[in-house]
């Protein structure tokens, strides 16, 4: 096992803390202190958004991450400065608790600091490892995901108390100081690490020089169907651009950029062949691997939109239910954001439940829990959290009263979900990945969380359409229930789709020499 990765473990668990301590307490502040101004039938409805939109910039700087580690300042320098921007951003949250400006200023320097680095660390990982110790490399991943969680559970648990009995200033002060911890550990070993640099210069056999030549060569007696459709693409994006007005920014912006990537993509793959003898084969091949691997990665994304409410939707719905609990002859209250700690506990119990025993028992009975065939099973569960969800909305939409407690069901398929889908991912993207791309790759993967959290706003623009709304009422159904059978619906298609298109895919293996 390489010495220095517990510098990088250590480094993960108090960024951790940070970033959920922050994320997790993120809503109920919105509801109950900077959003006092908006009408209360629609301050849940705003902290939404307002909650989403922040996930979406946090998983869509990794683009911006990626891409400066790979081409010009390595992992190790872009994580660095990247974190020091993370930390002033969570002075502004202690800082402008009183300011709307301030403090959203604030969250864009989260978003972007842990944007940058978030595609980074995963993959600075895996760069420590080469082929004669790689076996090692799922363990470490794994304890990676543990640690990632560990951080969480006592941010989940302790947070939503500093909150309460503190105020704001401490309970978002008290995640900056551990980003800073976060940041002198990474710092203390960087004289221990394995430094894959940067393309010294620009790489003619590009991934974009390669998808260029593909849809711009033309052949005799054929067409360029792959270029129209990435000018179809080009089109629908402007279109989502124009539509800035009535949807907002951020929904236009990432529609058009969704829209964009999905239809030069498809286009490229029409016709790669023809970038053959501009490029060398290893070039296009790799390109093609890219290609395919974003196909899984788009069919994740259902998978991200229900994960991520748990910290929005399902603290809603925790506000409007019986958080008196008794355990053991012993009662207490529970904080209902304190509810989301029992993912990272039950993460913590999971993994080395699934690796110990679970998974073995698979292969002992034939049936082999690969990467894909695990992750076709964590969308499935995600699904079934949410259809469990939405049965305890219809009961308080009814006026039953419904203890907090029942939350821990939905809670604990949505994790198992999360262990199958996310910690199997990280691996996924890096041993995927061809060298030059690993930074990237990682962006993409954290992009598509920026899609999921995206399904989530343009649901949420859909269901304030007063026919939408009144097409529902007419069911007999209350809107918030609605939209969790929706989300439940919707990644029971993922899932299949995702299985079905795993069976087609192969994997291949490329780990450092």
């Amino acid at each position: 096992m390489p010495r220095q990765i517990p510098y990088i473990i250590a480094n993960e668990g108090c960024e951790r803390f940070s970033f959920y301590g922050m994320r997790n307490i993120l809503t109920p502040f919105l509801i109950s202190t900077l959003l006092l101004f908006v009408a209360q039938d629609q301050r849940a409805s705003e902290a939404k958004h307002v909650f989403h939109t922040f996930m979406m910039g946090v998983y869509f700087f990794p683009l911006l991450g990626g891409y400066l580690a790979d081409r010009y300042f390595g992992k190790y320098n872009t994580i660095f400065w990247f974190s020091l921007i993370y930390c002033a951003g969570h002075a502004c949250l202690a800082i402008f608790e009183d300011s709307v400006n301030g403090f959203y200023f604030g969250l864009f320097l989260i978003a972007f600091g842990s944007g940058g680095i978030k595609p980074l660390v995963a993959s600075f990982v895996g760069d420590q490892f080469d082929k004669t110790n790689k076996d090692k490399a799922k363990v470490v991943f794994d304890a990676f995901y543990w640690i990632i969680n560990f951080g969480s559970f006592f941010a989940s648990l302790l947070m939503p108390i500093f909150l309460r009995d503190y105020g704001p200033a401490v309970a978002f002060g008290i995640p900056g100081i551990l980003m800073f911890v976060a940041t002198m550990v990474l710092w203390s070993g960087k004289k221990k690490y394995v430094h894959v640099p940067p393309a010294a210069v620009a790489d003619p056999h590009s991934f974009a020089r390669v998808v260029r030549t593909a849809l711009l060569t033309q052949r005799p007696g054929a067409g360029r169907p792959g270029l129209v459709v990435a000018g179809f693409g080009a089109l629908a994006a402007i279109v989502s651009l124009a539509m800035t007005p009535s949807w907002g920014f951020v929904i236009a912006a990432c529609t058009a950029l969704v829209l964009l990537l999905a239809c030069v993509g498809i286009g490229a793959s029409m016709q790669l062949d023809r970038a053959r003898g501009v490029h060398p084969d290893i070039a296009v091949d790799g390109v093609r691997a890219v290609l395919r691997i974003l196909i899984v990665f788009g069919l994740v994304t259902p998978f991200w939109s229900l994960f991520d409410q748990k910290a929005s939707t399902w603290i809603v719905q925790a506000n409007a239910m019986s958080t008196e609990v008794s355990l053991l002859g012993w009662t207490f209250n529970v904080i209902p954001a304190q509810m989301q700690a029992l993912n990272p506990l039950l993460v913590m119990l999971l993994i080395p439940f699934n690796n110990l025993v679970l998974f073995p028992l698979l292969n002992k009975i034939g049936l082999v829990p690969t990467a894909l065939r695990r992750m076709t099973a964590g969308i499935a569960f995600s699904a079934l959290a949410w259809i469990v969800v939405g049965n305890l909305q219809v009961q308080l939409d009814a006026g039953d009263a419904v203890s907090i407690a029942w939350q821990i069901l939905p809670y604990a398929l949505l994790t198992l979900g999360e262990v199958l889908v996310s910690a199997t991912g990280l691996e996924f993207a890096y041993s995927q990945a061809p060298a030059s791309m690993k930074g990237v790759i990682m962006a993409l993967w954290y992009l598509a969380v920026t899609v999921g959290n995206l399904w989530v706003l343009i649901v949420n623009s859909g269901v304030k359409n007063e026919a939408v709304i009144a097409h529902i009422e007419n069911s007999g159904m209350g809107v918030i229930a609605f939209q969790m059978y929706f989300f439940a619906g919707f990644a029971l298609l993922a899932a299949l789709a995702f299985g079905l298109y795993a069976k087609r895919y192969k994997m291949v293996d490329h780990y450092r020499a």
